[in-house]
């Protein structure tokens, strides 16, 4: 029978992620979902479509990841990452409206992504060079596109590049004509055909979308991909379920005292571990500089370099037993922070995070005190980093560290929601100023921030003579969070485990529904933050390069 009705289009369905083939072998090329583990590989591809010149980091990569996973694809050819695209989810409000790569994608981390949002926006696709031909960029669009339809989203947007726009200058000095001879078939740019190709209509031309691209004169064609699915007469805004993500968290007050050697100081610390596993909690977290009991059986008070030498000696041995202890109890450590001797011969004041699967990470103290300076010699570390855990991404901010917010953005902007807190502080209004520090922190960046000091004296320790603290779990200000912000506290200046159940599902409703959305409300047309590395493979942000692989931009 014959019909003029022009047949429904056919809705794609997610293919799950598998690198077997039907007959049970393994497949050489999987398309999947990244994941933590794939960063530094999306990273050395990066590197390699972009040349060394490139300053797209490792941070970043990992907020893109941990801000959206569902929206981060890969492609795995024989073991190898070989592309790579990044998307978010936001609003049309935003999507649609003339924006730059650096406003949409919050300096390049992904950090935008609204839950609500009833648009895809793609905002990074690179290839490996050494594999153009085999229809990795198609793949990966396709990967975008069947997530769209799965979420009922209303499209695709994202700024396209124009590279044969500045060799066309003199002919096209206004960009819309070179675009409008591309699409009308007089002129080829292979970048804005492969957009074509795929199904993408241009609605217009960004300006200065991304200033370092030169070949496209700073220009992106804005491109959008309506779902066929979806029929709006007005944007909507997506709903977010109030679900339910429960973390248990441990912070421990402990007491400084004298130990008569190595052993009963492990055996004081296990004991809060057990306690917290018995409890089983998900997270234990001990003070700043808490290993200094160590000085305490020293037959003398020893100077500030005798100090660091004697603590240098237990570093591998601390670390050693936190790690086995957190496989053994099933609990992630956060093991407050250890004054050491580093490699290069610097003293740091370093948290050592021992995982329950195993894995042990460092995080150094970002901005030693004018104290620690004095006694200790300790200087700052260079890089500040989110830590994968089998809860997510997590931050540490030691003590004076949570005092520089553009730290603990840093973190949240990677993907952290939860951020631990060691200190070590002698009298109340220096606890406070960590305390009100920490409680900002949670607010400005709608995340939980667990504080663990420690109480009491040391005798026979230099600078350690008093403490004071009350340790507490402190939440954003908002409906679904405690009344006054605090999860749980404990009593001031006694030795105590304090355990308390967070919902993180609480942050992700906060962030993109709640009173206030300090994190979505930022002004990125206005500021920044610029991060620098000397070791260059964690500098954050810096502008991107003009570089870019086919099939291009989005």
């Amino acid at each position: 029978m014959a019909t003029d009705k022009k047949p429904a289009p056919r809705r794609r369905t997610k293919r799950p992620a598998t690198a077997r083939k039907p007959d049970g072998t393994k497949a050489r090329l999987e398309l999947r979902q990244a994941r933590n583990a794939d960063v530094r590989g999306i990273w050395q591809l990066i590197k390699r479509a972009y040349g060394d010149g490139q300053d797209y980091t490792q941070g970043q990569i990992a907020g893109q990841i941990n801000n959206f996973p569902e929206g981060c694809f890969v492609a795995v050819l024989d073991g190898d990452v070989v592309g790579y695209c990044a998307s978010m989810q936001i609003s049309g409000e935003i999507a649609l409206e003339p924006h730059s790569w650096e406003e949409i994608t919050g300096n390049g981390f992904g950090s935008r992504h609204d839950p609500t949002g009833d648009w895809l926006y793609g905002y990074e696709l690179v290839v490996d060079p050494k594999v153009r031909g085999a229809r990795i960029g198609r793949r990966l669009y396709e990967e975008r596109r069947a997530l769209a339809e799965e979420r009922d989203l209303s499209g695709i947007a994202f700024g396209g590049r124009m590279p044969g726009l500045a060799r066309a200058r003199r002919k096209f000095p206004d960009p819309q004509d070179y675009l409008d001879e591309v699409i009308a078939g007089k002129r080829h740019d292979p970048v804005i055909r492969f957009h074509l190709a795929n199904g993408f209509e241009p609605v217009g031309i960004l300006a200065d979308y991304l200033p370092e691209d030169k070949a496209s004169r700073g220009f992106a064609t804005h491109m959008v991909w309506r779902n066929p699915y979806v029929e709006r007469d007005k944007p909507v805004k997506m709903r977010l379920p109030r679900g339910v993500e429960s973390v248990r968290l441990a912070t421990c007050q402990m007491q400084m005292r004298v130990v008569k050697d190595f052993d009963e100081f492990m055996r004081n610390v296990e004991y809060f571990i057990d306690v917290a596993a018995d409890y089983e909690a998900d997270f234990i977290v001990f003070p700043e500089m808490f290993t200094l009991q160590l000085l305490s059986f020293e037959e003398r008070e020893l100077s500030p370099v005798e100090s660091v030498e004697a603590l240098s000696r237990y570093t591998p041995k601390i670390r050693k037993a936190l790690a086995e202890m957190a496989m053994r109890y099933n609990v992630n450590i956060i093991g407050g922070s250890h004054p050491t001797r580093m490699d290069d011969g610097d003293i740091h004041n370093v948290a050592m995070v021992c995982l329950r699967d195993g894995s042990v990470h460092e995080q150094e103290k970002i901005h030693p005190t004018p104290d620690e300076r004095y006694w200790w010699n300790i200087k700052g570390g260079d890089s500040i980093d989110v830590i994968p855990t089998d809860c997510g991404p997590i931050g540490v901010l030691i003590c004076y560290d949570s005092e520089f917010p553009e730290l603990a953005r840093r973190l949240v902007d990677e993907g952290a929601r939860i951020i631990f807190t060691p200190f070590c502080t002698d009298s109340r209004q220096g606890y406070l100023r960590v305390r009100y520090c920490c409680q900002a922190r949670a607010i400005e960046n709608q995340c939980f921030v667990v504080m663990s000091g420690n109480v009491g004296n040391l005798p026979n320790v230099a600078n350690m003579d008093i403490q004071y603290a009350q340790s507490c779990i402190l939440t954003p200000c908002d409906f679904p969070f405690a009344r006054d912000g605090i999860a749980a506290e404990a009593s001031e200046n006694v030795e105590t485990l304090t355990v308390c159940d967070v919902n993180l599902a609480d942050l992700n409703w906060a962030r993109a529904e709640g009173s206030v959305r300090n994190l979505a409300d930022r002004r990125f047309d206005l500021y920044r933050i610029d991060w620098d590395d000397p070791t260059k493979s964690h500098a954050a942000s810096r502008p991107r390069p003009t570089a870019k692989p086919l099939p291009g931009h989005g």
